[in-house]
């Protein structure tokens, strides 16, 4: 049960609430109440707008529609206006442009370019719009002689602005400096930039608007022009001043690197004029004068231990004179092959420079058939010297005259050193551009192969002359020859090298490695070696004498044994032959051997054979007497002899002539002493002198004197 209490609040509380909710309806329904007043209102004043818009709708629209017609009518009478203006115009375009036309482009080519566009689409409007009227072929005649005067701009432009390059800017470019890490480029401007962009502008409308590709053609003959004079002036520089001052650089390396003074000259490409002609003046001597037989003596290079005087005593005036007027033409023969190598890195230089200046102004898909036209004549001018080059040497050869490889040597090598280059400058040109090179490497590599051959056959066969022989044993002229042209190959080892690997067709062949490019070298010198020593020991048999024989066999090897050291050829050789020096020791100490038994006929008479024995005291009988008297009559006329004799004989290596004059003197000597000992107390004579003419003093004297022809 609920507390009564309890249900009294809680009634009252009932209530309380119910009595404010009631007073809360009353409340929402007043406003509703007033909400609907205001809507009643809203749609009242809503309605009267309505109203008055259509009214004010049906007042306006009428006047609009009226005044948007009459704007459209003034926009067609201005449009109409405007249209007979620019028809009217056309009609006036070529007189207004005439006197532009006629006085042409010259210094106003934006100008004349503007009006060649008004006759253009005045052009375009007859054609399309009164076919048949007269205008359209004036405007027509004035187009084409615009057209034809922006021609003949583009002509006059090249033909004015395109000069030649000048050597000493050549030289720049092609030139290397070793002291410098990153090269300087020198830039070849071949046009003013102003005119450049002129005649970049007027290719430009010629392809585009002219339709006319004749411009093309103009420009490679003028630029091809300008090509071949380049390099022409480039040998005219070479023949002007090469000569005279050896100087083949131009002032302006100097001038624009003031501020290095300490660098080096930069390196002219891979050749320095005059590396082989004493070769070449030698060779040509040895051709024309060993080969025939004309005349005998040494040509030696200069080499540490040997006399000069002895080397040169065999030339006579009427060879020196020759040599002189030889040495005249190879110096012209020097300045030509430099100048030659000079223009195939000038061609390359600059036919990349005509590149990159043709991409400016012939089209893209023209750009490299007008290239391949471009340097044609240059590039065709470059072959035919070098086929000229091949063809003496060809008809050298042909005269035995082997110096004539020594020409193609740094041609060939620098040609192949610029290959890749070459090959990259002519990408995309015909092939038989192409080829124009590879063609002339080969006809190079296989003329000089063949000379090399020849040579080695040549020094095989090389006669056995008596009047060809040096009289006094010295080092003979095939061997000096044989030896500079090997020394020059050395100088071009990987070129000659590469010369014989294209003559082979073993498989072994086909890689063309530098290692059996060497070892095929290494061969042929070896050959060229091995004649020479078979054809030496054949001469040798010539002189009547032994001991002259010895002498000269002995200074022939010993000279090729120097050589062979003092220029590094011996490592060449030793690549085929592992033993080469101690072989070439054997066969010079053989012959030293062999000379010293020349001796054995004065020092016999020194020796105990036949000597008398005797008591000291006792008298000799007169056979005894006559046996010693012999003795040393024997030994003093040997003596004398050999002396007067070996005095003219020459060993031009001081060190082996000191070597074989004390060896030879301590054995006479020594002799000779031990000879006067036994002699001292026998009494075999009244006129001792006359049997006692030397002391072994003078005998050493006598032996010092040896190989003297100064004495």
């Amino acid at each position: 049960m609920i507390p009564t209490e309890d249900a009294s609040a809680r009634k009252r509380e009932i209530e309380e609430k119910l009595k404010q909710e009631q007073e809360t309806l009353s409340f929402i329904r007043e406003n509703l109440e007033k909400s609907d007043q205001l809507t009643k209102g809203m749609v009242s004043i809503l309605s009267s707008f309505e109203s008055r818009l259509m009214q004010l709708e049906n007042s306006i629209i009428p006047v609009h529609k009226q005044t948007e017609n009459l704007q459209r009518l003034q926009e067609n009478v201005d449009k109409t206006l405007s249209c007979m203006d620019h028809v009217i115009s056309y009609y006036h375009v070529a007189k207004d442009t005439d006197r532009i036309i006629r006085e042409g482009p010259t210094g106003r080519l934006d100008e004349y370019l503007a009006c060649i566009a008004k006759i253009q689409k005045a052009v375009e409007y007859f054609q399309d719009n009164n076919p048949d009227s007269p205008e359209l072929n004036t405007v027509k005649a004035r187009f084409e002689k615009g057209k034809e005067l922006l021609e003949a701009e583009f002509r006059s432009l090249l033909t004015r602005y395109s000069k030649p390059v000048p050597p000493i800017l050549i030289l720049d470019a092609i030139s290397v400096d070793e002291e410098l890490e990153v090269q300087e480029d020198v830039v070849l401007e071949h046009l003013p930039e102003a005119v450049l962009q002129d005649i970049i502008c007027i290719a430009g409308w010629l392809v585009e608007y002219g339709r006319n590709q004749d411009f093309m053609n103009v420009y490679f003959q003028i630029r091809s022009n300008q090509l071949d004079r380049s390099i022409k002036g480039l040998k005219d520089h070479f023949r002007k001043n090469s000569a005279s001052s050896g100087i083949l650089y131009s002032p302006a390396v100097q001038t624009k690197r003031k501020d290095t003074p300490t660098k080096k000259a930069p390196k002219r490409p891979v050749y320095i004029p005059g590396t082989i002609r004493k070769a070449q003046n030698l060779l040509k001597q040895y051709s024309q004068h060993g080969l025939d037989g004309k005349k005998g003596g040494s040509n030696l290079t200069p080499l540490e231990g040997y006399d000069h005087d002895l080397r040169v005593k065999h030339h006579s005036d009427a060879l020196t004179e020759k040599h002189g007027a030889a040495a005249g033409k190879d110096d012209v023969l020097d300045i030509e092959i430099d100048s030659y190598i000079h223009c195939i890195s000038a061609f390359v230089k600059l036919a990349q420079s005509e590149y990159a200046l043709l991409t400016e102004i012939i089209p893209e898909h023209h750009q490299k058939k007008t290239f391949d036209s471009l340097i044609q004549e240059a590039l065709d001018n470059l072959m035919l010297e070098g086929d000229n080059i091949v063809s003496a040497a060809r008809r050298a050869i042909m005269r035995h005259d082997y110096s004539a490889v020594l020409t193609i040597f740094p041609i060939l090598r620098h040609l192949k050193m610029n290959k890749s280059e070459f090959d990259t400058t002519l990408q995309g040109t015909a092939a038989s551009t192409k080829n124009k090179l590879p063609t002339l490497i080969t006809s190079m590599e296989t003329i000089g192969a063949k000379a090399l051959e020849e040579f080695a056959d040549s020094i095989k066969n090389d006669p056995d002359k008596e009047y060809n022989m040096p009289k006094d044993g010295t080092v003979h002229e095939l061997t000096s020859n044989a030896i500079l042209f090997l020394q020059q190959l050395l100088d071009f080892h990987e070129t000659a090298g590469a010369m014989l690997a294209s003559q082979e067709t073993s498989s072994s062949a086909s890689s063309y490695t530098s290692e059996f490019n060497k070892r095929l070298l290494s061969t042929y010198i070896c050959k060229v070696l091995g004649n020479l020593q078979l054809n030496l020991l054949s001469k040798s048999k010539v002189y009547e004498d032994s001991a002259l024989s010895a002498i000269f066999l002995h200074n022939n090897y010993n000279y090729i044994l120097k050589s062979l050291e003092k220029s590094e050829l011996i490592q060449l050789v030793t690549v085929t032959l592992k033993k080469a020096e101690s072989h070439y020791r054997e066969l010079i100490e053989q012959q030293i051997y062999n000379y010293k038994s020349s001796w054995l006929k004065v020092t016999e008479h020194l020796t105990d054979r036949n000597m008398p024995v005797f008591q000291p005291g006792t008298k000799l009988k007169d056979k005894e007497r006559q046996v010693i008297k012999d003795k040393f009559k024997g030994f003093n006329d040997g003596l004398e002899e050999l002396c007067k004799i070996q005095k003219g004989w020459a060993i031009p290596d001081k060190e082996q002539r000191d070597f074989i004059r004390q060896s030879q003197k301590k054995v006479v000597s020594d002799a000779y002493r031990t000879f006067l000992q036994r002699c001292a107390n026998i009494s075999f004579t009244k006129n001792p002198e006359k049997y006692h003419k030397y002391r072994p003093e003078e005998v050493e004297e006598m032996i010092e004197r040896l190989f003297d022809t100064s004495a």
